[in-house]
């Protein structure tokens, strides 16, 4: 398993390129803009595209998506339900734009050559945020950041439900590498010790 990172877009959304190199395949993670440079990054990996997956629905890590399924037609788009059509606008801009859009929820598991991709749903930043657990990697959106959590002002956030989704992250056997959506990566131990929001929902 080999994952690569580029941030886009004007507030540097973190793109996942997470890839099976025995198959060649590739899933897309969170591309929030600039489909251009994804694109090019993409060929330079020389694999196939077999996913775009979105660990939610906000415009940051979604806006590229209608420009690579054109380019990328055969790759199956994946989000959670509740964020697929939410109010139309900025917010959730995959409504009506995707007409071929699947849908992922809590227990699935998608098959990317020899990997497995977990989802787990993690709500509280949005009502249909998702963490992908691959390995010993975790995709975590905007639900877990470095020292920090997502914020639950926006429409469909609420801050009781992020405390549950960051303890049930917390309450993960073993350690993970935290692949957030903005700024730096961490590890699960790392926030364990040091993340005040994530120790407030593993201790209730």
């Amino acid at each position: 398993m080999n994952v690569k990172m580029m941030q886009v877009g004007p507030i540097g959304t973190n793109c996942y390129f997470l890839i099976d190199p025995d198959s060649r395949q590739l899933a897309v993670i969170d591309p929030g803009d600039e489909p251009e440079r994804i694109q090019q990054a993409i060929e330079e990996t020389g694999m196939e595209v077999s996913y775009i997956l979105l660990t939610h629905g906000h415009y940051d890590h979604t806006t590229a998506v209608p420009a690579l399924h054109r380019v990328y037609p055969a790759a199956k788009i994946y989000i959670h339900p509740a964020d697929a059509n939410g109010t139309g606008g900025r917010i959730f801009p995959l409504a009506g734009q995707v007409e071929d859009l699947l849908f992922y929820e809590e227990g699935d598991t998608l098959a990317l050559g020899s990997l497995t991709i977990q989802v787990l749903h993690t709500p509280g930043h949005s009502q249909g945020s998702v963490t992908l657990k691959v390995g010993d990697v975790l995709f975590t959106g905007d639900t877990l950041f470095a020292g920090d959590c997502g914020r639950t002002d926006l429409p469909g956030g609420s801050w009781e439900q992020i405390l549950d989704s960051l303890g049930r992250l917390g309450r993960l056997d073993g350690n993970f590498h935290v692949l957030p959506g903005h700024m730096d990566t961490s590890t699960l131990d790392q926030e364990r010790k040091v993340n005040r929001y994530l120790k407030e929902g593993m201790s209730r």
